[in-house]
């Protein structure tokens, strides 16, 4: 094994991609060399590529070229060759991996648990985002779910944080909470944990024509409609939004139809790349950020790591049981066929009812 396999993404030119072969670069004492197992692909990943260069997602794993990019995902992977006395080979990881083969971490901070990557260039960066779960110690890991962890659980913890947001705010003094891209499995995470923890907000979601059976049908929304029917929704109640999809033309129609109705306005992924420029003008308040990393390091600073974990294993453990069976992981193996898959995500073509799992 000396070699690695890379998708190379081209940052002003999302749709271009290539696997690209490597030697795997010597490994230093103290590293550990990961190889990737598996990982998810999602909407998710799209909305780090979109916003790769503001939000640095492009820095955590750097392709050597400044014009291309590595893209992070979520998935399991082992430990290969070890030049760390705490790591045999064959231990198993959970965590943020690149769109590749291999990742050589530098662990620090290490525990039964985890450990995070302390990597030189990953110091500017979150550190939620540099922490690996060591399976053999993690009580959130379970064997028969480790597609539904890479697909669903970095989302469910952006949905969490939202929703406690909101809860802490009171809503805003809203009475119903509107979700773009509602078929998108941040959206659908958000609207399973509004109903178990703030049962009184009304769950409304916007979506494609053709997503709307699907959405419906999931049980987690009050009402759903299409993108194109903002204006059926009712204007008269106090209500907060969250667009997930970076739509300005749909974020515009929102804030007209509910205009001084609507009390707070969060802007979360971008996930159709093709109208993600900003609305001008908007009327109402305008939308602010929400950027999960940050709002955890808040939470568990309140409530503690224990606290927190309490928190959110009680939800992620209801929403798990109420999705299975609505997303069939599928799987993709091998460098062509995740560029393609990649490029079917990028595209929006890839209906809600998939799962991609990964493997090089």
């Amino acid at each position: 094994m000396t070699q690695q396999t890379q998708i190379h993404i081209d940052k002003n030119n999302l749709a271009q991609a290539e696997a690209v072969v490597s030697d795997l670069p010597e490994l230093g004492a103290g590293e550990v060399l990961l190889e990737i197992e598996s990982f998810a692909l999602t909407a998710n990943n799209i909305t780090y590529a979109v916003m790769g260069e503001q939000m640095k997602y492009w820095n955590f794993f750097p392709s050597g070229d400044d014009g291309k990019g590595i893209l992070p995902m979520w998935g399991h992977a082992k430990v290969a060759a070890s030049g760390h006395d705490n790591f045999a080979v064959g231990e198993r990881l959970y965590g943020y991996l690149p769109m590749g083969s291999h990742l050589v971490v530098q662990p620090g901070k290490i525990s039964d648990g985890g450990f995070m990557d302390m990597a030189p260039h990953r110091h500017e960066m979150s550190p939620l985002y540099s922490q690996y779960r060591r399976l053999a110690a993690d009580p959130a890991h379970h064997p028969d779910f480790e597609d539904e962890r890479s697909l669903f659980s970095p989302l469910f913890a952006t949905s969490f944080l939202i929703e406690d947001m909101f809860r802490r705010a009171e809503w805003h003094g809203a009475d119903a909470l509107v979700m773009t891209s509602a078929s998108s499995k941040t959206a659908m995470a958000l609207a399973h944990v509004a109903r178990a923890s703030s049962p009184g907000i009304k769950r409304i979601g916007l979506t494609s024509a053709g997503n709307v059976e699907f959405t419906r049908n999931l049980g987690f929304y009050d009402e759903v409609v299409a993108y194109g029917a903002v204006d059926t929704l009712d204007a008269d109640v106090r209500t907060v939004s969250v667009d997930f999809a970076g739509n300005g033309e749909v974020l515009a129609a929102i804030h007209s139809h509910f205009d001084s109705n609507l009390a707070f306005s969060s802007l979360v992924g971008a996930t159709h790349v093709d109208a993600r420029g900003g609305a001008q003008g908007l009327a109402g308040p305008a939308p602010i950020l929400f950027f999960a990393p940050t709002a955890m390091q808040e939470l568990i600073a309140e409530i503690g790591p224990a606290g927190f974990a309490e928190a959110m294993a009680g939800r992620w453990n209801g929403f798990v049981k109420d999705v299975a069976g609505q997303v069939t992981a599928e799987q993709i193996d091998g460098a062509g066929a995740i560029r393609d898959a990649y490029r079917e995500m990028l595209a929006g073509k890839v209906a809600p009812t998939r799962g991609l799992m990964c493997s090089f």
